[in-house]
């Protein structure tokens, strides 16, 4: 736990450190797919699964499901988790305030800083965060948690085919949200002892 945490939060400094160098533009270059109409549609479409709407109310939808399942402590806490993680990505792109690439034409529009990515960080918080949480005993709980890997990978690469982000930008926000993860859960593992859901 502690090693992963460290290496986490070294992955997402180097990423802020070293981020928008020449190494960052050759792969920004390389993923764009404002030339390439087929793979710039596809992108739109992962990049819908990142949107913050699309996140809240699949969120609360989750949360309200669990309660009717009879298990509100869970989906109230996944909720927060979810709801503080995405805050906490926003207080960093305020403070870090990176530019938005400017390398290519932004095929989708964005009006906040770089700095993390926002949907690489929420949809590794969502995705993931559902999928270790809800299948944690359960015969599909590493088919969910890959797909939900997946899914996060995705929504991330979107952005970069979108010209909207940074390589380390997306990078920055997985190590972010994986972190964020990691800390929480484990808290909400003690929090949720008591909870009578299903194992």
């Amino acid at each position: 736990m502690i090693v992963a945490v460290i290496l986490l939060a070294g992955i997402w400094l180097t990423m802020l450190i070293f981020g928008t160098g020449p190494l960052d533009q050759r792969i920004y270059e390389a993923i764009y797919a404002g030339h390439r109409p087929a793979l710039a549609a596809a992108a739109r479409v992962f990049t819908a699964f990142g949107e913050p709407t699309v996140l809240i109310t699949a969120g609360l939808a989750c949360g309200l499901w669990l309660w009717w399942a009879g298990r509100p402590k869970l989906g109230l806490v996944l909720f927060a988790i979810m709801m503080i993680g995405r805050g906490l990505s926003e207080i960093q792109k305020y403070e870090v305030h990176r530019l938005r690439p400017d390398l290519e034409t932004h095929l989708v529009v964005v009006q906040t800083s770089s700095f993390p990515s926002g949907h690489a960080t929420s949809s590794m918080i969502f995705y993931v965060g559902i999928a270790l949480a809800l299948t944690a005993r359960s015969n599909w709980h590493k088919i969910a948690v890959a797909g939900a890997m997946l899914m996060t990978f995705l929504i991330g690469l979107s952005r970069v085919m979108l010209g909207v982000h940074w390589p380390s930008d997306v990078i920055g926000g997985w190590s972010f949200g994986f972190l964020w993860l990691l800390l929480t859960l484990r808290l909400t593992k003690r929090l949720l002892n008591g909870d009578s859901g299903p194992s």
